[in-house]
């Protein structure tokens, strides 16, 4: 079972592998290529995302799923009190944070009044405890899990350095209550340093183990002295690094089967769950459409590679 989804029973078996702990959820859910295998009823193409997360979160592997939405505007009271209400009580989503505060430069693609400009909001820590931390609280408290701070690659003329970056990041989260569970995911793989995980460290914050274009893979982050940065563990599966996202987009919807199986990326997930393990802390691990073709496939793949390395350690 490496390339089909399978069948109920056989679900249920895997997610009883999976080890207490390892919260396996997508980018996102509103998919409605997963008909048949997420989701069993039919739903509109806009207005059905709260009832699709009711569903989505009764799939027995999914225990975690990332809001992407919240990148382009920060969640409204209406948005995550619908959410609340179609979870069951204790499970946690993994937020990404309005991209307001992880632009430093406005792009223009998606900013075009402002598009070039400096952003006076870039990590911004008052803006985010108004616009993020202060809604989630006040109506999806029990249901917050880390808040992903998704940084875009970041150029030269933007002047940032690995260590002045870290520099940044260390103001910013000293700012932020600590009982709350924060990521940073970066695109620039030569912020990668040790005063860059040493700011995490500090803060308690985690490095997002990302697959990414221009990122190395997974495999070798994990490998880096002192990435795992915090007491649980984030990882965002979306692209076989040297692919873009477009081209994913286009080749791989709707999302309903395998189009490029990735062994290397699977045993990489693997790794990162026995590392987990091994450092007794949970993890959070988001798996994107793009990466393979079909994210509750992938899920499935390696829950089955899982319980394959399980049976052979016996």
């Amino acid at each position: 079972m490496n390339d089909t989804l399978p069948g109920p029973e056989r679900l249920a078996e895997l997610a009883r592998a999976v080890p207490e702990g390892i919260l396996f959820g997508t980018s996102s859910w509103t998919y409605p290529g997963w008909k048949g295998m997420v989701y069993q009823r039919d739903y509109p193409k806009t207005g059905s995302s709260a009832a699709m997360l009711e569903e989505y979160a009764r799939f027995p592997l999914f225990r975690t799923v990332g809001i992407d939405s919240t990148f382009y505007a920060p969640p409204t009271p209406e948005q995550l009190t619908s959410y609340a209400r179609a979870l069951r009580p204790g499970f946690r989503c993994v937020s990404k944070v309005w991209d307001r505060l992880t632009v430093n430069t406005f792009p223009k693609a998606r900013y075009r009044a402002q598009g070039g400009e400096p952003n006076p909001d870039f990590l911004n820590a008052d803006v985010f405890l108004d616009e993020v931390i202060r809604p989630c609280d006040a109506h999806f408290a029990g249901h917050t899990g880390p808040f992903v701070f998704e940084f875009q690659t970041i150029t030269r003329s933007e002047g940032f350095n690995p260590l002045s970056f870290a520099d940044r990041l260390d103001r910013f989260f000293a700012r932020l209550p600590r009982e709350q569970a924060y990521a940073v995911e970066v695109r620039n793989q030569e912020f990668l340093t040790p005063p860059y995980f040493a700011v995490l460290r500090e803060h308690n914050v985690a490095h997002v183990f990302n697959s990414w274009t221009r990122m190395p893979p997974v495999g070798e982050q994990i490998e880096l002295p002192g990435a795992f940065t915090a007491p649980f563990a984030v990882a965002r599966i979306l692209l076989r690094p040297g692919r873009t996202y477009s081209e994913a987009v286009d080749a791989f919807a709707p999302y309903d089967r395998i189009q490029d199986r990735n062994p290397a990326l699977r045993r990489d997930i693997a790794r990162l769950v026995r590392q987990a393990q091994a450092l007794r802390i949970p993890a959070y691990i988001l798996v994107n459409n793009r990466a393979e073709g079909s994210a509750p496939i992938t899920i499935a793949a390696v829950a089955a590679l899982l319980e394959e390395q399980e049976r052979g350690e016996r």
